[in-house]
């Protein structure tokens, strides 16, 4: 597969959407900026909802490619996870085969294995093969994503990386996100591999940096060509100091999801 030029980002107007508008075009992309809320100075862009199959499938036309980040990001009421995350991934990926288009970047998340417990210092990486144990409504969507992803890779072809992001932030802001910490940078490196590497077929990665502190298995991710440049570590002192270290005991520190582990789910993410 050649490396896509034109490339729909659905999600355009959150948070990580918003960096990545930014970090994207340099890597060789024209996006097409897809959201439920208007962008600002963007007057191309296509205000709707995943639910509007046909202002879906008209963003979709003539694209390469997909980088998937919109949805609902937070725990929500099982109905809004359903239409927003569920259903509406289930659009885009029909409207994707209705055009033709044969890539999708997928951002999973973290959560669609919340409940792993977090390795001990020195002990083993998390593995991407690790079974599925999702933290919540939000997690449990990210992991009919990765489902939906394989059986459309299977059924009609569309190959698809599915990224479980961790946590990315200009910096990390907690303890626990020195170790799943996703700088913006890396963030667009990593795309850019997922949306360029031949023959991923259905590829499931974790999302992250070059973490010190890394809790999880980066090579299925490198074996995409990406290369992680950033490290939380430098972060770690001030937080530290200001939190404390991760303790065992603690609901909030025991499991890879983090607060969205107890009941119920704290925030932030």
């Amino acid at each position: 597969m050649t490396t896509p030029r034109t490339v729909l980002l659905t999600g355009a107007a959150g948070g990580l959407g918003t960096l990545m508008r930014e970090l994207l075009p340099p890597h060789g992309y024209r996006l097409r900026l897809f959201d439920q809320r208007p962008i600002e100075g963007e007057p191309d862009a296509v205000t709707a909802e995943l639910a509007d199959t046909e202002a879906l499938r008209a963003a979709m036309r003539g694209v390469d490619a997909v980088v998937h980040l919109a949805g609902i990001s937070l725990e929500a009421p099982f109905e809004k996870i359903l239409r927003a995350n569920v259903e509406g991934t289930y659009h885009l990926y029909e409207a994707a085969r209705e055009a033709g288009v044969r890539r999708v970047v997928f951002a999973s998340s973290n959560h669609a294995v919340g409940f792993t417990p977090r390795p001990a210092d020195g002990s083993a990486a998390i593995p991407v093969g690790t079974p599925r144990r999702p933290d919540t409504y939000y997690g449990l969507s990210k992991g009919f994503g990765e489902d939906l992803a394989s059986l459309y890779w299977d059924l009609h072809g569309i190959e698809t990386v599915s990224i479980r992001i961790g946590s990315c932030y200009p910096e990390p802001t907690t303890v626990r996100m020195l170790s799943l910490w996703l700088s913006p940078g890396d963030c667009a490196r990593l795309l850019h591999a997922s949306l360029s590497a031949p023959g991923v077929g259905h590829t499931v990665v974790y999302g992250s940096s070059a973490n010190t502190r890394l809790w999880w298995d980066l090579s299925s991710a490198r074996s995409l060509g990406y290369a992680p440049r950033d490290d939380s570590e430098p972060y770690a002192a001030r937080l530290l100091a200001a939190e404390g270290a991760l303790e065992p005991g603690n609901p909030e520190h025991a499991h890879l999801g983090g607060a969205f582990c107890t009941d119920p789910p704290q925030w932030p993410h």
